[in-house]
């Protein structure tokens, strides 16, 4: 089984990736995960990733193929492997025929599901506005308001706002998200492989509307 999960920034993704992965035991590849690691090496190409992420720039499709590319044949040594949760990609519609193509490669397309988690700009602002990422360990977490979370409740990492989370930076990824991700979530609407979630609902109407599609 093969889940992709498309959505803006702030649509709850990554708690609707956790949930998942949880109940069916599928392994996880989020680009933005693969970065945040890629970043961490000290060479040229780790520099560069961590550059254009602070800035709030998207990273060049060849950078996330080959990263996708790797994790793939990581995955496919897994005698166990139940199935993969993608999150983050495919981010434009070049990048949605080279998924179709790497799935192929390695013999995965057989069952794919592409799920929108739909939410709006002014839904997105907000949320980003009061969200806060484990340093160690990716968390994120929507703070309440009048409220702080210093330390993360999974790990016990320093929680920190993400450089990129500005709201100018965020109104620049939503325009994105409309010119370049719009075109993909097409693409999969006129193929019929899209199901559109509602993204403005509690976490757990969210994850039952999901779990309705996938188990049909």
């Amino acid at each position: 089984m093969i889940i992709i999960l498309l959505g803006k920034s702030g649509s709850g993704k990554g708690t609707q990736v956790n949930l998942l992965k949880e109940r069916y035991g599928l392994d996880y590849v989020g680009s933005g995960e693969l970065l945040r690691e890629r970043k961490k090496v000290d060479d040229f190409m780790g520099k560069k990733i961590a550059q254009v992420i602070d800035s709030g720039d998207i990273i060049l499709t060849p950078v996330i193929f080959s990263l996708w590319m790797k994790r793939f044949e990581e995955l496919k040594k897994k005698e166990d492997l139940k199935g993969i949760i993608l999150d983050g990609s495919p981010r434009k519609i070049k990048e949605a025929y080279l998924m179709e193509e790497a799935l192929d490669w390695f013999e995965w397309n057989k069952n794919t599901k592409v799920m929108l988690v739909d939410i709006s700009d002014e839904e997105a602002i907000k949320r980003i506005g009061k969200r806060k990422i484990c340093s160690k360990c990716g968390n994120i977490v929507i703070v309440p308001v009048g409220e702080d979370v210093a330390v993360c409740s999974k790990c016990g990492g320093e929680m920190i706002v993400r450089p990129e989370d500005t709201v100018e930076k965020t109104q620049r990824r939503l325009e994105w998200f409309r010119t370049e991700v719009g075109p993909v979530v097409d693409y999969y609407k006129s193929n019929g492989r899209l199901t559109v979630i509602n993204g403005e609902q509690s976490i757990e109407g969210v994850f039952k509307d999901i779990v309705k599609e996938i188990e049909g």
